[in-house]
């Protein structure tokens, strides 16, 4: 594999980047723990003044920064977020409450993606749920399709594949029924459903389904013609390309996977957070060849892209512990060094 082939890397401002957000991991636990504390808070809101441009505004950006990956910026603001519109679907009425509503299943469904990023399984499924609840709340199609990308998610970090399956498959069925004359907004949510019910189908083994649902989500691809963010779904070709490479490591063939990974164009992916994904995935299958300088190349790769999406993961730093672990003498150096910069030791 040619050494540009994903992204070019620099050694110092690699380790400049990777070792910034160290120092922020205590806070970040801290954080975590206000989260818990605002998701079981089950007082009546003060009353107040609601400012739902500004509480649209603040969940924007806690999307934005989340695809941006700076983790511990979102997490930090999310509790207040939380509180504050929990107050305005308590205290608005008619469309207001319908639009607080929409508001707060965007930022309960950013919450729970936090959360299982951080493998924290009880409070994503709480705040998966309370999305889910919101979606239902606000009475839109799309929001109800949306929080049901990340309820599928958290059944499937809990082990409940099956479940994830239908439930993704189900929630895309009932949108398609509406799909005569889509807006982008709707194919990238259904086209999102479709490959988050295959990575959920694969984990069952399932290649049959697993396949269908790949083919229908390329469709709905080929439908929307580029990789956009309408939804914050980053949906597009390229990311169902992405969760080609996903699907071929479940079912264990690594080099599918590295064959697939070949045809993303990283470039036309609009978020770092899918660039990172896509790029852990390829180490991995990398790994599974014992190519553990290929490996260790892209891994690094994801680290200069994202820096919190391989610090802040426990997936991640496993990852650079089978590196470590695993390498020949050959790379092992590199390997050591670059585990170090991380707080991986061997």
């Amino acid at each position: 594999m040619r050494r540009r082939e994903f992204v070019g890397l620099t050694g110092a401002a690699l380790f400049s980047a990777v070792l910034a957000p160290q120092a922020a991991t205590r806070t970040a636990d801290l954080d975590i723990e206000k989260i818990a504390a605002t998701l079981v808070d089950y007082s009546t809101p003060p009353d107040g003044p609601i400012n739902l441009a500004s509480l649209a505004d603040a969940v924007s950006a806690a999307k934005r920064n989340y695809q941006a990956c700076r983790y511990a910026q979102v997490t930090a603001k999310l509790p207040a977020l939380l509180r504050k519109l929990r107050a305005a679907c308590t205290s608005l009425h008619g469309d207001d409450r319908l639009r607080a509503h929409a508001l707060a299943a965007e930022a309960y469904h950013v919450t729970a993606s936090i959360l299982l990023k951080q493998e924290d399984k009880g409070l994503a499924w709480l705040a998966a749920d309370r999305s889910v609840q919101a979606g239902h709340a606000s009475q839109s199609p799309l929001m109800i399709g949306s929080s049901s990308r990340i309820i599928t998610h958290a059944l499937m970090d809990g082990g409940h594949h099956l479940a994830a399956t239908d439930t993704a498959r189900g929630a895309a069925q009932r949108m398609d029924a509406d799909l005569s004359a889509p807006s982008p907004d709707d194919l990238s949510i259904y086209g999102s459903l479709l490959l988050r019910g295959a990575i959920a189908a694969a984990s069952t083994g399932n290649r049959h389904t697993t396949a269908e649902l790949l083919d229908e989500a390329a469709e709905a691809g080929t439908r929307l013609g580029h990789d956009a963010n309408h939804m914050w779904t980053a949906f597009g070709p390229n990311n169902v390309l992405c969760h080609r490479v996903n699907v071929a490591l479940r079912f264990g063939d690594a080099g599918t996977a590295i064959d697939y990974a070949r045809q993303v164009e990283l470039e036309q992916l609009p978020i770092n957070e899918r660039k990172a994904t896509l790029l852990l995935d390829t180490s991995r299958a990398f790994l599974m060849r014992n190519q553990h300088d290929r490996a260790l190349h892209i891994l690094r790769a994801a680290g200069e892209i994202a820096p919190e999406e391989v610090t802040g993961r426990p997936t991640a730093l496993r990852l650079v512990r089978d590196i470590l672990a695993t390498a020949p003498i050959s790379v092992r150096r590199d390997a050591r060094e670059y585990a170090a910069t991380l707080g991986v030791n061997a």
